[in-house]
């Protein structure tokens, strides 16, 4: 079996060229497929391969002390489902262009929900003080299609940058309630509660792990469909089993 790793970390990277290539040597070396992006605010991973070599791989980055925390969000798979390994230096490790998004920047990370309380909400239909429940998607369409929370708030979107004018018409409705953002893996959902909050919801939670951290943690509940992942199996059900298990054509 291929075991499959998504992680992130937000974090200052001065050297971040340097450690691309540092990346993309050791990953190759230990026979990585998938796609690492670099950039001065952190790193975003999308890795697979044999479970000897990747844990190896993961050990040796988390060596590092800025990468000691790295949380990674495990799955398994018959083929390993990327083509090549690509690892690439870009301006942010999830493109969104608004500066009170970073956590660096801002200092801090929005304040979370962990999955089980999310369920706990979910099954209660609001919040432990009694507010309703906002189910925010930040993902875009496409994804979307393949599976959501129900009921949750979907946006008409194909890149992450048309979020915030996408929400805008829906603002002065989420006012009286408390608003999740989920998305895949976490980073946009972190993003996007931070750059809501500065923008003024400061009723805005993420959910810690995003929807791939939700399946691992509670399973499904609440979810409909399967989550997309951004390689050749497609989409995950809540069980983290692929829509199609092999390898890239």
């Amino acid at each position: 079996m291929i075991l499959n790793i998504a992680a992130y970390r937000f974090v200052a990277i001065a050297d971040a060229d340097a450690l691309a290539a540092r990346l993309h040597a050791r990953a190759a070396a230990a026979g990585l497929r998938g796609t690492v992006l670099v950039a001065p605010e952190g790193l975003n991973l999308f890795l697979a391969g044999a479970e000897g070599p990747l844990r190896g791989f993961l050990a040796w980055l988390r060596a590092d002390p800025r990468f000691a925390a790295l949380h990674a969000k495990e799955s398994w798979s018959e083929a390993v489902p990327f083509a090549r390994l690509k690892v690439k230096r870009k301006p942010e490790i999830i493109t969104f262009r608004r500066e009170a998004a970073s956590p660096l920047r801002a200092g801090l990370r929005a304040p979370a929900v962990d999955a089980p309380t999310l369920a706990r909400w979910i099954a209660q239909g609001h919040d432990d003080a009694g507010r309703r429940l906002v189910v925010l998607d930040t993902r875009n369409r496409e994804e979307v299609a393949h599976g959501t929370f129900a009921g949750a708030l979907t946006l008409p979107i194909d890149r992450f940058t048309d979020l915030p004018a996408a929400l805008a018409p829906h603002r002065e409705a989420l006012r009286d309630a408390t608003v999740v953002s989920v998305c895949t893996g976490g980073i946009r959902c972190e993003k996007a509660a931070l750059w809501m909050r500065a923008d003024g919801m400061d009723n805005v939670l993420q959910l810690d792990d995003g929807i791939l951290g939700y399946f691992a943690r509670v399973g499904g509940v609440g979810y409909r469909g399967r989550c997309f992942v951004f390689d050749d199996r497609i989409a995950l059900d809540p069980r983290l089993r692929p829509l199609r298990d092999g390898a890239p054509a």
